[in-house]
């Protein structure tokens, strides 16, 4: 009976424990400046969505990309506010490499959608200082291998893609080789055309 009692106390205590844990943790989220509230409701105000990663987890997402109507560089103007910015998705929207400008100190940004934006090579200059940047989407835009080249930086990429761009397999190569463990994926190449070997001639028969 006495060890029951012990069992019980210690499963209560490890409870209790737990729960203060959660408590302080949650606690111990710094709230967010006057600054970054403006921020945030000038976003959802423009039609994106606004959210902190987790309950203990101060980062934000921020997402447009299922925005009712037109979404442009104006858009991005709140982020400068928001230090804490890890996730953003502005697929299929019209922003230009103009409005990318704002992101540019956005040293807490980990996963970043642009496809099928209106950015070029000069946009992507724009990105070389996301020292934590992993995750980057440039599907469906006119970037080349010229815009790779910004990215040379990025250490911790872990993943880009670039279906539907113009980039070649001289600029992927680069890429790959000033950030190794970096995945880039370029959807379904198009199977290459077989090789049309040339018709051996028949040696001509001599007459007898």
């Amino acid at each position: 009976m006495t060890r029951l009692v012990a069992l019980t106390g210690l499963m209560t205590c490890g409870l209790l424990w737990s729960a203060c844990s959660g408590v302080a943790t949650a606690q111990d989220k710094p709230a967010p400046t006057d600054a970054e509230k403006a921020a945030m409701a000038e976003v959802r105000k423009l039609g994106g969505q606004v959210m902190e990663l987790a309950q203990n987890d101060a980062r934000v997402d921020v997402a447009y990309h299922l925005a009712d109507g037109k979404i442009e560089d104006a858009a991005l103007t709140p982020l400068k506010n928001l230090p804490k910015l890890a996730q953003l998705n502005v697929r299929g929207k019209d922003i230009t490499d103009a409005g990318l400008v704002h992101l540019k100190d956005a040293k807490a940004l980990v996963r970043l959608h642009l496809e099928r934006t209106k950015i070029t090579d000069a946009g992507l200059e724009q990105l070389k200082g996301l020292e934590n940047l992993e995750y980057l989407n440039l599907y469906g835009t006119a970037v080349t291998d010229a815009g790779l080249k910004h990215l040379e930086g990025l250490k911790k990429l872990k993943k880009v893609y670039l279906w539907q761009t113009t980039v070649t397999d001289a600029g992927v190569a680069a890429l790959k080789a000033a950030v190794p463990e970096l995945k880039i994926d370029r959807g379904v190449e198009p199977p290459k055309p077989a090789e049309v070997k040339p018709e051996e001639k028949k040696p001509e028969e001599k007459k007898p």
